[in-house]
């Protein structure tokens, strides 16, 4: 690796949702949902060894259909200010699944995100053996990505990857396994949010949801 670090982050967009609202609820009146999240991983560059640079950041998600078309709405407009900072937005989609209940024996419907797991480590694999960056960051606590390290690692391991690990989602076995890690603060949430409204490139303004 030379002196200059070229960093990637790849964000589980519902892991730092559910972060966000354990901050919100801790907090009280305090709202967090419209992070910066370019802002927000610059921030925790010193952590990373050599001079690290941002190089990109993938933001994993998915539109939440099936539920109100305001909810979709206000997810869209936040996007609409990642991309705009330079983010990628990887989307994924929520599935039906037919659960029946172990009390009554009544079926009913879940909506369930499915790809989120798989499109990380297939990110993860694809930028660093295409040797886009240095380190790439996981910004999760999700075990399900262990597998995801563990083939990093052995394909190619000249690379680092790290886990950031948002607020109140640390996990002990990713811990272990990766070559650093480091938790998200509740502070920096509040601390890395985009201005009210936000102003695009081209001189659009977008608002902050009401509800937000």
């Amino acid at each position: 690796m030379s002196d200059t670090n070229r960093v990637s982050f790849l964000v589980d967009g519902f892991n730092v949702y559910h972060s966000i609202r354990d901050v919100e609820r801790q907090v009280g009146d305090a709202s967090a949902k419209w992070l910066d999240l370019r802002s927000l991983c610059t921030s925790y560059l010193y952590r990373l060894d050599g001079y690290a640079e941002l190089e990109e950041i993938h933001y994993f998600t998915a539109y939440a259909g099936h539920r109100s078309p305001e909810t979709v709405n206000r997810h869209k407009r936040y996007i609409r200010c990642l991309e705009d900072t330079g983010v990628t937005i990887e989307l994924a989609q929520f599935k039906e699944k037919s659960i029946r209940c172990k009390k009554c024996g009544r079926h009913f419907t879940k909506y369930e995100e499915k790809e989120t797991d798989v499109a990380i480590a297939a990110r993860l694999l694809e930028i660093l053996v295409e040797d886009r960056c240095d380190t790439a960051v996981i910004v999760s606590g999700d075990t399900d990505l262990a597998s995801a390290y563990r083939t990093a690692s052995r394909l190619v391991s000249d690379k680092t990857v790290t886990f950031a690990f948002p607020y109140n989602r640390a996990n002990s076995e990713l811990k272990q396994l990766s070559d650093a890690s480091f938790k998200v603060g509740p502070r920096q949430y509040l601390n890395h949010q985009f201005d009210d409204p936000h102003v695009l490139a081209d001189g659009t303004e977008v608002d902050k949801p009401s509800s937000w």
